[in-house]
């Protein structure tokens, strides 16, 4: 495997070791994750770049499209090498004005679970996240459709996404869960947390330490988020990155695998320069220095 300056270099998901930055293909639809992507070709390119890379995890879901995400995947990669992992998402559905909604019902994740089958072209989904949404649904009743479906094969391991830390602990104490995606960045500090509602009562620095501490995977979404230049942390990034001749977003990178060894970013893209980019971050060394004053101007 590769070398990434902040080590581990992988981590284990399962019986899966997979490097620690991975893809995500939120990005390969067009505008505002619908429809057809702009440039279908450069599209393939980047899946086959990830590939050619040693990126092994690649994080998807029915909805980004819809459907088209996962049907890019399947025509370019399908049939998959038997080391990749395709890291699905449930709880989550599109409206033809291309809004979010949530589709959490142990009918509905049931439905999205078999979109994701027939999209991949797979007889399990090995790596799935119950993306929580607020709705009318309890949690442990969504979590629990997700235990049914493992049950039955559909589902190799259950993950979470956007949970709370209680949420995860209810999880825990119920059912093995492989890793949680949720927002983490170097933008966003416990300060600007609790300007944002549904992420009001996380405490996100002990999930993380939760993660490394019983052996899943953090996967932050929105890994290269950049601070505003009236952020404490603009100047700082800027600073780093010129330091290193490097971008700032290949700095987020590095810090957030500085971070833990629980981290495994999985920033996405339809370009296969900024792949490229995003890729060679693992190989930028951070000082503790930099890495103490990222954390400190986090806010």
């Amino acid at each position: 495997m590769t070398t990434f300056a902040h080590a581990p270099a992988t981590i284990r998901i399962g019986s899966r070791e997979v490097s620690r930055v991975g893809f995500g293909a939120m990005q390969l639809p067009g505008p505002m994750v619908w429809g057809e992507p702009r440039d279908p070709a450069e599209a393939r390119a980047v899946l086959r770049r990830v590939m050619d890379c040693g990126i092994r995890l690649i994080d998807t879901s029915w909805y980004y499209g819809p459907h088209v995400a996962n049907r890019l995947i399947a025509e370019t990669l399908h049939p998959y090498p038997d080391d990749l992992l395709l890291a699905t998402k449930l709880g989550g559905a599109r409206t033809p004005d291309k809004n979010w909604i949530a589709a959490i019902s142990p009918e509905a994740l049931r439905r999205g679970c078999e979109e994701d089958l027939r999209d991949l072209r797979v007889e399990r989904c090995e790596y799935v996240h119950l993306r929580y949404i607020e709705s009318d649904v309890p949690f442990l009743e969504s979590l629990d459709a997700m235990i049914a479906m493992r049950a039955e094969g559909k589902i190799g391991h259950i993950a979470l996404s956007n949970v709370t830390l209680a949420q995860l602990e209810q999880a825990m104490a119920r059912t093995p869960i492989a890793g949680v995606q949720n927002l983490y960045n170097v933008v966003l500090g416990e300060r600007s947390l609790a300007r944002i509602p549904h992420m009001a009562v996380q405490d996100q620095e002990t999930i993380v330490d939760l993660c490394a501490a019983n052996g899943m995977a953090f996967l932050p979404f929105f890994p290269l988020a950049l601070p505003g230049a009236s952020q404490p942390a603009s100047t700082l990034l800027a600073d780093i990155a010129k330091r290193h001749r490097a971008s700032q977003a290949q700095v987020a990178i590095a810090w957030l695998l500085a971070r833990s060894p629980a981290m495994l970013p999985i920033p996405g893209t339809s370009s296969v320069a900024h792949l490229n980019e995003n890729w060679a971050a693992r190989e930028l060394a951070l000082s503790a220095e930099e890495i103490a004053a990222i954390a400190q101007a986090r806010a």
